[in-house]
Parts: C-alpha cells; structure tokens; sequence
C-alpha cells in the first residue's frame, strides 16, 4: 500500500484501533516467532509494494508516483539485474508471476499490467474496480487485496472478479491486509502498519495463525512509511525471505513453534 499520510486517517486508526484490541498473548489464534537464518542486502530506496520467488531471484514491485518500477534482483547481494519503470501516473502495487507472464496491480489507477517475466516488455493491460494492494496466485486463480478485510480472486486471463473472501480473526473482520504471499496452501498477508503476519485459510478466510516479526527491523526512520512488506516463499527450498518498505536488509526467517 501507499505511504500512511496518504491514506484516509480515520479509517487507519480505527482499523489499528480493531486490530490492537485482540492482544496476541491471549488471542485464541496461535502466534509463532522466527529466528533469522540469514540477513541480505536491500534497496533502502526500494519503496516495496510486491515481491516473489522465482528460479532462484526475487521479483520486487515497488511504490511511489515517479518511482514505481518492477525489479529481478540477486538475493545474495542485493544487487538489480534487471528494472523496468512504470509510468509516473501509476503507483506500482502487489506482483505476482502467471506462466511465463508477471502480473502486477496499481494502488488507485485500476490498472494491471501484464509483463514478460523474462524481457519485462509489456505485453497487455487490465483494469478493475477499487484499490489495488497485495497479489498473489493458487495456480488456478489471481489473489487480489485492497485494503479492506476481502480477498478478491480473480480470473488471470482477463481479470474479471470471480469471488471474495471475507476475512476475520478471531471472530472479527481484518482490515488492511496488504502484500500477499501463497504459502503450502495458505495465503499469508502482511497487514499494513503492523509487525503481523497473517495465516488465512482460503477456504473459510479464518486466520488461522499469527507471524509476530517484531524486532526485526531496528533502523526505522520513524517517519511511518518504512514498515514491514514483503514475503517471498521459495517451495521448493523451504525458504522464506521477507522485508519491507526503504529496508536495508532482507531477511530468510525460519519460523519457530506456535506460543
């Protein structure tokens, strides 16, 4: 999502306000912690707004009118191989890959651009209703969120909105969902402004689990915009890379037990 003074201010702090009054400790939904495997260099002018794993890099969206672009970088070093910008109107959201194709959405333009994930060259264009955040995929179907507690699923041939998903942690609606990853089954979610994960069941849209990444991240600006936002999952190697907004680092975490 886009910077917080941006966003509508009473509608955030009402949704904090919610999300603030289930205390992890002794909500009924477990929360796991994590251990840091392995600490990587970032892009701290990487405004991120998406990112995946795929044949062994990672594929970043990032944010900001005039700044919005979409990225194949090393993990090791940190290091952009290969960017293409998008147009100074759009404000680059969630990516996700489709096939050979990368998918990625725009926060307030309704606009989806479809790339070659190998040239980056644009091959078509989508629109939608609302607000584009977080995009991730199930490999049968586009996962979009917009700052709300819904989850939309959608068509990747031609984007049209299939069905949503509502979802709720213990018992309660759960806003600002925003980047989102799929996860062995699972869509996880970063929720905006916080040190959260979420675990959603896709079937009921229950959180089903907690991610508590607090402490991750001591070098903040304390201007507000520098949040946690950025799962990657590597299936095939176990492996789990998150960062967030102007990081320095990204980070492979190993989750440890449900406390």
């Amino acid at each position: 999502m886009n910077s917080n003074f941006l966003a509508p201010r009473r509608a955030v702090l009402a949704a904090l306000a919610a999300l603030a009054a289930v205390p992890l400790a002794r909500a009924a939904t477990p929360v796991q912690g994590y251990k840091i495997v392995k600490s990587h260099p970032h892009d701290p002018g990487a405004f991120t707004q998406g990112l995946f794993f795929h044949d062994g890099f990672l594929f970043e969206g990032t944010g900001l009118h005039g700044r919005s672009s979409i990225r194949k970088v090393d993990i090791e070093t940190g290091k952009v191989l290969q960017a293409v910008e998008l147009p100074a109107e759009f404000f680059g959201e969630g990516i996700t890959p489709w096939g050979d194709r990368l998918i990625g959405i725009t926060w307030q333009q309704q606009t989806a651009f479809v790339l070659d994930l190998k040239t980056f060259k644009l091959w078509r264009k989508f629109s939608y209703a609302g607000e584009g955040w977080g995009l991730t995929q199930n490999g049968r179907e586009l996962i979009m969120s917009d700052g709300t507690a819904e989850q939309r699923f959608l068509d990747p041939l031609n984007f049209k909105e299939l069905r949503r998903l509502r979802v709720t942690a213990d018992g309660r609606p759960l806003d600002l969902l925003n980047e989102l990853e799929w996860v062995e089954g699972e869509i996880w979610a970063n929720v905006w402004q916080s040190d959260r994960i979420a675990r959603i069941d896709p079937k009921t849209g229950r959180v089903t689990g907690w991610i508590d990444l607090a402490g991750l991240h001591t070098q903040r600006s304390g201007q507000g915009d520098d949040v946690l936002n950025g799962i990657a999952y590597d299936a095939k190697g176990k492996r789990l890379f998150v960062t967030g907004k102007l990081w320095p680092r990204l980070f492979e975490i190993q989750l440890t037990r449900p406390r």
